[in-house]
């Protein structure tokens, strides 16, 4: 049996409090300087914090000592429309109408309008072995679509790993457009290995270059030599050259119910801790592996399961892969992910 505690912004301020404890989980709440609210869920294990009413983004995650989070320019979350202005979080729901780099011709924002959206409502949900944190938002448009989403983050008992969950229903009298990517930005790892149960060879480099990257001509000359590895069936599984991923270096996958069912992707260092991600193919059929190593943000997002590849709108429209969603029609989404 599940048992809620609804949520009220007047619940938090800067002192933190915490609201649950039992033999398995602490439930704390607080507003950040800036004036974001958080809740932090806590295992035997380690840690999540949520911002339950701005998009439900992951902001921070911690098990066994170890930050599962990118490096960042952000001390905190900062109140945003658009994901950019607070790319400072471990995880968050890219989508859903449009995901990833728009274009020049798309008209959305940097990887949707879900990615800080104004969350309607929040609760948690328990039992005896897993708490979560959700929530309820309304997007509403005139002469627009109608939807509702639910997020939702979940941890179990003396676990270190989470359930990201993602529900979207279509309230609009006709079909609507759904992109989603569950973008989460783990933690550079020096010298680590990826691996899959997805051979190396579905992976391609991305040769569309989006407005925020400037290329140099060391990183171009880096790009050369990739398509010449996957000439010869290889590709970028080792992270030995941080010096060369900047700008961002960007894989995507297309067709993974091809190779699995269920995906299982994992990074391993060589320190003797690894992360690992698994998810349906059937509801991410897509996939992108995005590194960044710079002096102010180092991110080694092995997997982000998605419905399309993360070049806009109008490149999914083109390539065939934007779901439609009838109307009255519901969409569920899963990732299961943390540390090994």
């Amino acid at each position: 049996m599940k048992n809620k505690i609804f949520l009220k912004r007047g619940f938090f301020s800067e002192k933190s409090k915490e609201i649950f404890k039992n033999d398995n989980f602490t439930v704390d709440i607080f507003i950040y300087p800036s004036g974001v609210e958080a809740v932090k869920l806590t295992n035997s294990r380690g840690y999540v914090t949520v911002l339950p009413y701005m998009g439900q983004i992951i902001w921070d995650a911690e098990f066994d000592g170890i930050s599962l989070r990118m490096k960042n320019m952000f001390s905190q979350p900062k109140p945003a429309n658009c994901i950019i202005d607070t790319y400072g979080c471990f995880a968050f729901h890219s989508g859903l109408l449009s995901n990833g780099c728009p274009s020049p011709e798309d008209t959305h924002p940097m990887h949707g309008e879900m990615s800080c959206a104004p969350i309607d409502e929040a609760w948690l949900e328990l039992s005896d072995e897993t708490i979560s944190v959700t929530g309820q938002y309304e997007y509403c448009q005139g002469f627009g679509y109608h939807y509702l989403s639910h997020p939702s983050l979940t941890i179990k008992a003396n676990d270190t790993k989470m359930d990201i969950g993602m529900k979207v229903k279509n309230l609009t009298g006709i079909d609507m457009p759904l992109q989603y990517m569950c973008h989460m930005n783990y933690a550079y790892v020096d010298n680590a290995i990826i691996s899959s149960n997805v051979p190396e060879k579905a992976f391609k480099l991305r040769e569309s270059i989006p407005a925020h990257v400037k290329p140099t001509p060391k990183w171009m000359h880096y790009n050369e030599d990739i398509k010449q590895l996957q000439k010869n069936g290889s590709t970028l599984t080792k992270l030995d050259q941080p010096d060369m991923y900047d700008p961002e270096i960007v894989f995507m996958a297309d067709d993974l119910k091809n190779y699995t069912e269920n995906a299982v992707f994992e990074i391993d260092s060589p320190k003797g801790f690894g992360f690992k991600t698994t998810f349906s193919t059937k509801e991410f059929p897509c996939a992108t592996r995005w590194l960044l190593y710079n002096a102010d943000q180092q991110v080694s997002a092995f997997v982000l399961p998605a419905t399309c590849r993360p070049e806009g709108f109008l490149a999914a429209k083109k390539s065939g892969t934007l779901i439609m969603l009838k109307s009255n029609e519901e969409k569920y989404f899963s990732v299961t992910t943390g540390k090994k």
